[in-house]
């Protein structure tokens, strides 16, 4: 990282009281962060969980992001705050010295002429943007991207190389979209005459709000006639597939490689780990968590865990189980039949 701060100015900024190691001192300058096992000279690091604490009583951390409870067990300089994990993103923020997507508006990218571009826009080579497209202050498009007619892309929200939006795309502020991601591509929507496929064009387009992070290579597909909506603070990981009409709420968490069929609105706050299918056409609420591999195929009503998923297990017991389960009819009218039988 290429830049410096002082343990009182991240104390601050973090919301952490600081406590001094002997020969420390408030202007002792901050370089970046690494683990408690790595961290050194001049390095922040964070505990936010007990069973590690053997690697904070050895770190050579300049400082550490630490509960009030890890005091007693840190030599170092300490950040205490409630949520340290918390403390160290924020930290991270601070610290962070990410290049920009693009550094100018480049002359190797097509722009049309009807294209508004806010204060501070950047747009990296190769870019294509269509007619009537707005660009709030301070986005950057990353290299290689395709803006499609009438989108609409809020302040300060980047994109990296190779994005696709496509036409009539709404994107709030705040939002950072990771390289090759697909936004308002159609969904999957067709009619069956007597064995042949009919397309149905798919009318509707994709409303993302403010602070939503999607991941790379995701797919956000625009409504058929409707809609798909993300709401504000929601965050998408790599490789998901959102289909049409899709509706989430507000920052609600979905991991990689998980999939949503058409038609599915999902709730606020909800965690969704990864591999999770989610059939079309139902409803789940807020405050779901939804574990890896489950899928879900009705509307969930109440806030919980959810799991389906099976884990792995060893081969000669997984084929005991395949065939424990071939026999599981059978074997429940079994005791069915035993049940009556001790009735009589």
């Amino acid at each position: 990282m290429s830049h410096s701060l002082s343990l009182a100015f991240i104390a601050q900024a973090i919301g952490a009281e600081l406590h001094l190691a002997d020969g420390d001192t408030p202007d002792a300058l901050i370089t970046n962060l690494a683990s408690l096992a790595k961290a050194g000279n001049g390095q922040i690091s964070f505990l936010s969980n007990s069973k590690y604490r053997s690697q904070l009583l050895e770190t050579r951390a300049q400082a550490v992001i630490i509960h009030s409870d890890e005091l007693a067990h840190c030599t170092q300089s300490a950040l205490v705050m409630a949520n340290p994990y918390v403390g160290y993103a924020k930290a991270a923020q601070l610290l962070d010295d990410t290049p920009s997507a693009a550094h100018q508006v480049s002359p190797r990218a097509d722009i049309a002429s009807s294209v508004t571009l806010g204060d501070g826009v950047k747009v990296g080579a190769f870019s294509v943007i269509e007619d009537d497209v707005t660009l709030g202050d301070n986005v950057q498009i990353g290299a290689g991207c395709f803006i499609g007619k009438g989108t609409t892309i809020g302040a300060n929200t980047k994109l990296w190389a190779n994005v696709s939006v496509y036409h009539n795309v709404i994107i709030g502020t705040d939002c950072l979209v990771q390289a090759n991601t697909i936004i308002g591509s159609d969904g999957f929507g067709y009619a069956n005459d007597q064995g042949q496929w009919i397309k149905i064009p798919q009318l509707g387009s994709v409303i993302i709000g403010d602070r939503v992070e999607i991941g790379a290579s995701t797919t956000i597909d625009r409504g058929a006639l409707e809609n798909t909506i993300l709401g504000d603070g929601v965050i998408i990981d790599n490789q998901c597939q959102i289909a049409h009409n899709v509706e989430i709420g507000e920052n609600t968490a979905m991991a990689a490689c998980s999939v949503v069929a058409g038609s599915t609105t999902i709730g606020k706050n909800c965690s969704i780990a990864g591999l999770v299918g989610i059939n079309g056409h139902i409803s789940i609420c807020d405050g779901v968590v939804m574990t890896g591999m489950s899928m879900m195929t009705k509307n969930i009503t109440q806030a919980g865990v959810y799991s389906s998923g099976m884990p792995a297990e060893p081969y000669k017991q997984w084929r005991k189980n395949v065939v424990a389960m071939r026999n599981i009819t059978s074997l429940n009218q079994r005791i069915k039949t035993l049940e009556k039988y001790q009735d009589e």
